[in-house]
């Protein structure tokens, strides 16, 4: 007979809008091991598995910890309460808990009542704007132990009649094998059932096995982040009913290493706590926060194969993006190919059509160049530092949008996109500066061919002042630079070739080109001043500085806003990321662009 060996959940805290798929193991009637679904239309040896899920709602109401959602909340802040902030984020476990986390904790008040949530309804909040739902408001006696934690949505599946357990009610909330907690589930424990049933009678057969969670908390969500504009005036009060800028002559570029799920592993963020560092929740938390930024065009690095195809390509297609990708080659790591990262960018087919896609692949690249220039004895050595997988992906886009002030109002309006993820490896300087240098020369055919504005982006693993940055930035690099002293095939030589034509400039560079104001003060002390580059865009225990860009052809293009910077006020006190707020090491970078008018040729 079938029989079920072991049931257990991949993921220790359940958390509303993540889903719960629970690992069962099972032996069939010949004694061999599967993990398959066995449903009533499939039966084996007339027997297959049915599901159910219950809420287990006690006669006393239980707070959760905003901060340690595995603890129970002992004090309740009353700012929250008059600042009308969400009732579960009012809560903690004890006053340490609260005063180590006031920093963080105190700008909630500031916030206006709109912009917060509990992850009650489908309008949930969306980063760089506010939502224009009412806030959530709280009527609640002094003891948090008497508070009802749900917020009113309902459930996604009808509950069956409740049973009565003591002093708790079990409601049926599901009856398949994978369940998404609601809002209603919130500080509730859920209770999962997995029983072999008989196909004639329908009645369980054997012993019913059992998982009970902790308690669901809600998803948590960090301050949005608002575009700055270069001028200083305040673009929230200019968001159309969409929540994107009104004006038809500008458009937004989004650049994100999201943080492939094969890195993401809990050797290397040790910090941050398991649940939050789970596939299942780390891609509902990144879906949210990059369509919440409501970008024209998105580029994403380090996005997994499989991921790309079955979660954020059909994801964001429901948003109204087209989507392209660039898979990294595997000709260096072996691994299951689905699970290799690469590039992927996408577009609004609203804003934009695609006209062309070119992909690099810096391993093709690389047998050229060990062909060309490296001698025979070199070659394997040579190729065994220069293949290294990484690739680049460049589209090319016709705006559907008007742009203001054009002198040929018929002419189309082309777009390049390059989007890109360097080698990591700091001992490979070389490998970098080639990489980079290697892009750009192709993009400097591509503008030869054609009158067009350019972006450059992605993840490139330098910071500001190394070589590759300084190619990109100034067009070369200095013969004096310490970065070309690591050539030891080179490939580097003469350093004078190390050189581009195209007007490139780091769009967040403009923060040090903005007015007077405290508003523009507290952003300039998130620039560094010596390269008026962010402080860092990657920060994780053993490294914080700036590997990331979004640049553009400054005769073409120009800056409109910014997307704030995060700064330690920003992050809670001694968290690095990813974090339960953000859920990659690296931070969103987006710019708003106007084309310039070009002159009648």
């Amino acid at each position: 007979m079938l029989n079920v060996l072991r049931v257990h959940l991949p993921s220790d805290i359940p958390i509303v809008g993540c889903e719960l798929t629970p690992y069962v193991l099972l032996r069939r009637p010949d004694n061999t091991i599967i993990t398959e679904d066995v449903p009533e239309s499939a039966p084996i040896d007339r027997h297959f598995l049915r599901y159910k899920w219950y809420r287990i709602q006690s006669d006393k109401k239980v707070a959760i910890c905003s901060v340690h959602p595995s603890e129970q909340a002992t004090l309740q802040c009353l700012g929250c309460i008059k600042a009308k902030v969400p009732v579960t984020k009012s809560y903690h476990c004890s006053p340490k808990c609260f005063s180590d986390a006031w920093q963080y904790h105190r700008t909630l008040h500031d916030r206006p009542a709109s912009a917060a949530n509990d992850n009650g309804n489908e309008e949930e909040e969306l980063f760089g704007r506010f939502n224009s739902g009412s806030s959530i408001s709280s009527s609640l006696p002094g003891s948090a132990s008497s508070t009802n934690l749900t917020n009113g949505s309902t459930a996604l599946y009808p509950s069956a009649v409740p049973q009565r357990n003591g002093s708790e009610t079990w409601f049926e909330v599901g009856h398949s094998k994978t369940y998404t907690p609601t809002a209603d589930d919130i500080g509730h424990v859920l209770k999962f059932e997995c029983a072999v049933v008989d196909v004639e009678t329908k009645l369980p057969v054997g012993h019913v096995n059992t998982i009970l969670t902790s308690r669901v908390i809600p998803a948590p969500s960090p301050i949005p982040r608002h575009l700055i504009p270069v001028s200083g005036v305040d673009v929230l009060g200019h968001l159309d009913s969409d929540g994107r800028i009104s004006s038809s002559g500008t458009f937004t570029v989004l650049s994100y290493n999201i943080l492939s799920d094969m890195y993401a592993t809990s050797e290397s963020y040790s910090y941050c706590p398991s649940w939050a560092l789970s596939w299942p929740y780390r891609r509902q938390n990144l879906l949210r926060e990059i369509v919440g930024y409501r970008a024209d065009i998105v580029c994403l690095q380090e996005v997994q194969s499989d991921h790309f195809d079955e979660f954020f390509s059909p994801e964001l297609e429901k948003h109204g993006y087209q989507a392209l990708y660039k898979r990294k080659t595997n000709e260096v790591h072996t691994r299951n190919p689905h699970t290799i990262d690469g590039c992927a960018t996408f577009f609004r087919r609203e804003r934009f059509t695609h006209v062309k896609k070119y992909e690099v692949e810096f391993n093709k690249a690389a047998q050229s160049l060990t062909e060309a220039v490296v001698p025979s004895a070199q070659k394997k050595t040579a190729l065994n530092r220069l293949v290294k997988d990484n690739v680049a992906l460049i589209v090319v886009l016709e705006a559907k949008f008007c742009n203001q002030g054009l002198d040929n109002p018929g002419k189309r309006q082309l777009l390049c996109v390059a989007n890109t993820h360097v080698n990591v490896h700091h001992e490979l300087k070389d490998v970098k500066l080639w990489q980079v240098h290697t892009l750009l020369k192709g993009l400097e055919k591509i503008a030869a061919s054609a009158d067009i504005p350019m972006l450059v982006c992605g993840d490139f693993n330098s910071v500001p002042g190394s070589a590759p940055h300084a190619l990109l930035a100034m067009g070369k690099v200095d013969p004096l630079h310490p970065d070309l002293v690591v050539d030891p095939l080179g490939i580097l030589r003469p350093h004078n070739k190390l050189a581009h034509q195209l007007p490139l400039v780091s769009a967040y560079s403009s923060f040090a080109r903005m007015g007077v104001g405290l508003a523009l003060e507290q952003h300039r002390r998130r620039m560094d001043p010596t390269t008026n580059e962010p402080l860092f865009t990657n920060c994780t225990r053993d490294f914080i500085g700036t590997l990331d860009y979004i640049f553009y052809t400054a005769d073409s293009l120009t800056v409109e806003s910014l997307l704030e910077l995060l700064d330690e006020d920003n992050l809670r006190k001694d968290t690095a990321l990813p974090s339960p707020e953000w859920s990659s090491d690296h931070i969103a970078l987006l710019a708003e662009f106007r084309c310039k008018p070009r002159p009648r040729r």
